[in-house]
């Protein structure tokens, strides 16, 4: 005789082994849950609280309302440091993409040997930071530096080689130009999404006649368009909040030239001690970042395709 099955008794059983399972999964949570509020949710809110105080590392906050924000807005080494980070985003962003691009499509062609050419361009992105300050320090030194070496030896004349890390003029596009050297990490993603493109299109596009301009124009760019996007985005995010560069190749100089935002903030907060007045300014720097990343968003719904 077949045993009967008791299908709502069976149901409650079922139902009440899930709930006795989730104090276990909440254990296991609970060091990820412990760790964000700790050390995220906290200190975030504790920022915000702060920038709104007078506050200083050796007092205790006094409640200011939205004084240290009108202060920034009236401070010049404020607007002075937005310019310079600016200035440097603007350029180096656009600049890291289009080389990345290149490089990614130098080294997606069918060769011998091109694993030791992607690995040789990828290597600088695993350098330390710290490193390649370091290095570049070196190669732009306007008397002994590599390049203006080999300025002078292809017979530039003397008032035309660049000054580079000593020059106001040339400061920040030394930096840019050493961003761009870290290119690699971009470019693997790019070359990823290169082998993604169905070779179908290409053919298709042969076919009908297509030069390799207009095959890379409108297959290639349109085909990988999420993958720049993405790096765009992290670049600039990046670029705004670049600091380890100027610190340690420049601290700031010359004559500010290279004060970015991030490196104001570290002095404002370690060698002024005024913390409320720097957390006011890190408020300041995410709703930058978030505005310009909406912004960006927004215009990539004409320019993004998506495939599935």
């Amino acid at each position: 005789m077949n045993e009967k099955v008791d299908i709502p008794r069976a149901g409650r059983r079922f139902r009440s082994s899930r709930e006795n399972r989730w104090p276990v999964g909440l254990a296991f949570c609970l060091p990820l849950l412990v760790g964000l509020l700790a050390f995220t949710a906290y200190p975030v809110g504790m920022s915000l609280y702060y920038s709104l105080c007078h506050y200083s590392i050796f007092s205790r906050p006094r409640w200011a309302g939205l004084r240290n924000y009108q202060n920034l807005m009236h401070d010049p080494r404020f607007w002075l440091s937005v310019w310079n980070t600016a200035y440097y985003a603007i350029f180096a962003v656009p600049l890291g993409i289009f080389a990345g691009l290149i490089l990614a499509l130098l080294l997606n062609l069918k060769i011998k040997g091109m694993a030791f050419f992607r690995t040789m361009f990828f290597l600088p992105t695993v350098v330390p930071l710290v490193a390649s300050c370091v290095l570049w320090n070196q190669i732009l030194n306007p008397q002994q530096g590599l390049i203006n070496e080999f300025l002078r030896f292809i017979g530039l004349p003397e008032g035309f080689i660049p000054g580079w890390l000593t020059s106001e003029v040339w400061s920040k596009p030394a930096l840019i130009l050493m961003s761009v050297w870290g290119c690699g990490g971009g470019m693997v993603l790019y070359l990823a999404a290169l082998q993604d493109v169905p070779m179908e299109l290409y053919e298709a596009a042969s076919l009908d006649g297509a030069r390799a301009w207009r095959r890379l124009w409108h297959i290639t760019l349109p085909m990988i368009s999420p993958v720049l996007l993405f790096t765009g985005i992290m670049g600039m995010i990046g670029a705004v909040q670049v600091f380890t560069q100027a610190f340690i190749m420049t601290s700031g100089g010359p004559n500010q030239s290279t004060l970015f935002y991030s490196l104001e903030l570290f002095n404002t907060a370690f060698t002024q001690y005024r913390l409320g007045y720097t957390s006011a300014m890190a408020w300041i720097m995410f709703v930058i970042i978030l505005t310009a990343t909406v912004g960006v968003m927004k215009l990539s719904n004409r320019f993004v395709y998506y495939h599935s």
